[in-house]
């Protein structure tokens, strides 16, 4: 998309200082911005880049104004720079639309009921009893089980695998490689023998839900796995069986969560976060990346490490696990010491 700079301005809510005539193509990183693209200035750690910096405008904060900025750059004054250059990529680089479409391609039980506006790749599956709302789309070598609901404007992305009776609300966008509604890993051991228990609940997602790529959403043993409304799934995440996932939940990579467990609204799991069975998090609750959760976490609280602990007393037990080797060394010197004095005093 190629826009002005006063039309981008507008889409931007910011005001142009410079050339507002000037035609840009793209967007780009401040260090790797070219003429016709437009960067942003969000972070004043990059500031030492914009002297240098050969795009066309940059998106800065207002009442913070670089003095570097270089001649030929344009500004777009605003409020908010990174919601500012959201839009402007957005305007930039818009996502690709689906005609509405079918493929010969397919294979789709005579039950479903498909949208008329809906988008159905090649090579996609479709079971019994499904329904597949306005304006979704489903692509190429998807896997939709029986009794499968999927809102509006969704997008599911190729060889998703979404299993037998799950829910899935508007505007839900499912990352490549992803399976919803797999068995759970429950097993009651007799006699050394691993005796399966039966998973025959689903999963239900709630609106404005992005999950990424190969992350591994459990159905319910008995009952649902849900995942609340606003809750963003990084790549890569397991999520067991019977878990309740409040809204607007932030998971990273690599996160696995075991069955059972309530992550409250807002809560944010960094990457690599452990958390075992039957465990609360409460709202705005923070577990900073690669902490092990084995007890509840109280609301608003931010914890880390393995037991994870308070923040502040994890930092200050690593700081102080830090000078252990100088301890030690310290401590073989008084050693040494109280000997000899010892020594001298003996005799």
């Amino acid at each position: 998309m190629t826009l002005t700079l006063q039309e981008l301005a507008v889409i931007c809510d910011a005001t142009v200082q410079g050339n507002a005539a000037s035609i840009i193509t793209g967007a780009a990183d401040i260090k790797s911005a070219v003429s016709q693209q437009l960067t942003v200035l969000s972070d004043v750690r990059y500031a030492k880049y914009l002297s240098d910096c050969a795009a066309s405008a940059c998106i800065v904060k207002e009442g913070a104004v670089p003095e570097n900025a270089p001649p030929h750059l344009t500004l777009l004054i605003c409020s908010d720079p990174e919601i500012s250059y959201i839009k402007a990529v957005n305007a930039l680089h818009p996502a690709k639309q689906y005609p509405a479409f079918i493929s010969p391609q397919t294979a789709i039980a005579a039950s479903a009921q498909l949208a008329t506006t809906a988008y159905i790749g090649a090579f996609v599956s479709i079971g019994e009893d499904c329904m597949v709302g306005e304006a979704s789309v489903i692509l190429n070598g998807a896997v939709i089980g029986n009794h499968v609901k999927i809102g509006r404007n969704c997008c599911i992305h190729p060889q998703v695998v979404i299993y037998d009776h799950t829910e899935i609300g508007d505007n839900v966008t499912i990352h490549a490689g992803t399976v919803i509604g797999a068995d759970g890993f429950g097993y009651k051991n007799r006699k050394d023998q691993h005796i399966k228990v039966p998973h025959v609940g689903n999963v239900i997602i709630h609106d404005h839900v992005e999950i990424g790529a190969n992350t591994c959403i459990d159905r319910g043993a008995f009952g649902a796995t849900v995942i609340g409304a606003g809750t963003k799934i990084d790549n890569n995440v397991q999520i067991g069986h019977n878990n309740i996932i409040g809204k607007n939940v932030i998971i990273c990579g690599q996160t696995g969560i075991s069955g059972s467990c309530t992550i409250e609204d807002n809560a944010i799991l960094a990457g690599s976060a452990g958390i075992a069975d039957h465990v609360t998090i409460g709202h705005h609750a923070v577990i900073m990346a690669r902490s092990g959760i084995s007890n509840d976490v109280a609301p608003c609280t931010q914890v880390f490490g393995s037991p994870a602990k308070e923040r502040k007393t994890a930092w200050k037990e690593l700081a102080a696990l830090g000078k252990l080797p100088e301890l030690l060394k310290t401590i073989k010197v008084l050693e040494q010491r109280i000997q000899e004095l010892e020594y001298a005093t003996k005799n």
